[in-house]
């Protein structure tokens, strides 16, 4: 045999050797991230929840827009947004509830309509209300608003029977869901280091 065939014969075992893989252990797993893989035990924990929150906000705007939804119920229809959508801040679904019912209590429509929404469906672990969609699809039907009074015809028949309930959590659970991630527009921008309507 010629020492070529030989190298060749000797680099192929070697590769063969290489890439068969060995049985896994059984007290490890193979975790991979972006600085490579490695085996680690099984009881390793490795979350690191300064990696799921938002990053840091420098210019202060969820802070800002805080203080300006204290003031104006726009404002806090749109930070009920954000902190249902994870936009910016940390997603929190109920301080985005409780901040789109205050927009809502001091007379903002379009909120008084998602929180009316939002109890005709419920929101993640909430529940329906119906008859607490009923009250807020009220104020919002009699300021005019045509969805609002269609939806409340909806509200009244599931506070009535159950079956209509289930039938309406069904079909519009996953449409004003939605509107919370996306169809809502916001009303206020940040430009310049300030909120800007």
């Amino acid at each position: 045999m010629k020492t070529p065939q030989i190298l060749l014969i000797l680099s192929v075992g070697l590769l063969v050797s290489c890439a068969t893989p060995t049985a896994p252990n059984k007290d490890t797993v193979r975790l991979c991230d972006s600085g490579g893989c490695e085996e680690v035990d099984k009881n390793t924990a490795r979350f690191d929840p300064s990696r799921s929150v938002p990053d840091a906000d420098p210019e202060g705007r969820i802070p800002a827009l805080e203080a300006l939804a204290k003031e104006d119920p726009r404002a806090a229809h749109d930070l009920a947004l954000r902190l249902f959508r994870g936009d910016g801040v940390r997603k929190d679904s109920y301080k985005a509830l409780q901040w789109m019912r205050d927009a809502a209590e001091r007379g903002d429509l379009g909120a008084q309509k998602a929180v009316g929404r939002v109890y005709l469906t419920g929101l993640e672990e909430m529940g329906s209300d119906p008859r607490e969609a009923e009250t807020w699809l009220t104020i919002a039907a009699g300021r005019g608003d045509e969805e609002a009074a269609q939806l409340l015809i909806e509200a009244t028949e599931a506070r009535k029977n159950e079956d209509a309930a289930y039938q309406l959590r069904t079909r519009w659970q996953p449409v004003f869901y939605n509107y919370w991630y996306s169809g809502y527009p916001y009303y206020w921008r940040w430009r310049n280091g300030v909120w800007v309507y």
